[in-house]
């Protein structure tokens, strides 16, 4: 799969029209166990509304939403087509609607569910997930400034060593890209340090 954007967290927008509120809640849902367990959260907290219509878009290329009650066409596909446009994915969108006694009409609610719901995305933080791996070595305190700059100047994301008897550099860098920095790190400790390497994993970077 191609590296792609999504969420990190929860961020919400609420939006009025004619006197029916409209609360989306944005979230990241990597299955569709945790969409749903996010849908389920937001109904909980909303037991009163009138509606609480949702859609999710997954990286795997499963989409699903629910207009929940308002007329066809008018709610959940507006809030998929909004995720489309955004260009996310490992997401869910749930819009509650307070019903404010005016009906809206078809364009109305259209309008309404689309606004709330890319209030949501816009508020959102913007994550870019990629294929990483992390990885860990174990070097002496002879070695570690210059196992530290090998791996700095790699396309790393270096964690803060920890110091014991000896010193633990633990790094996540683009799955793939391992293979130059391992042999680097391997001469430099005359082979006597392995760097362990996770399985490739999609995770922000």
């Amino acid at each position: 799969m191609a590296d792609y954007k999504t969420l990190r967290g929860t961020s919400t927008f609420e939006y009025e029209e004619k006197r029916s509120r409209f609360i989306a809640t944005a979230s990241f849902a990597d299955t569709e166990e945790r969409a749903l367990a996010v849908l389920n959260s937001v109904r909980a907290a909303n037991r009163t509304a009138r509606h609480n219509v949702y859609a999710y878009v997954l990286q795997n290329g499963r989409t699903r939403y629910s207009d929940d009650g308002e007329p066809a066409k008018t709610a959940g596909t507006p809030v998929l087509e909004t995720i489309n446009h955004a260009g996310v994915a490992d997401v869910i969108v749930v819009v509650t609607r307070y019903f404010g006694g005016i009906l809206l009409g078809t364009g109305g609610l259209v309008r309404a569910y689309t606004a709330a719901a890319s209030g949501a995305l816009q508020n959102a933080e913007l994550v870019s997930m990629r294929l990483v791996v992390d990885c860990k070595i174990r070097v002496p305190y002879a070695q570690f400034e210059q196992a530290q700059r090998l791996i700095a100047a790699a396309e790393t994301r270096l964690d803060e060593p920890v110091f014991d008897d000896a010193v633990t550099l633990c790094w996540r860098m683009p799955a793939g890209q391992e293979g130059a920095l391992c042999t680097a790190l391997n001469e430099l400790t005359r082979g006597a340090a392995a760097v362990e390497i996770s399985a490739a994993q999609y995770a922000p970077f």
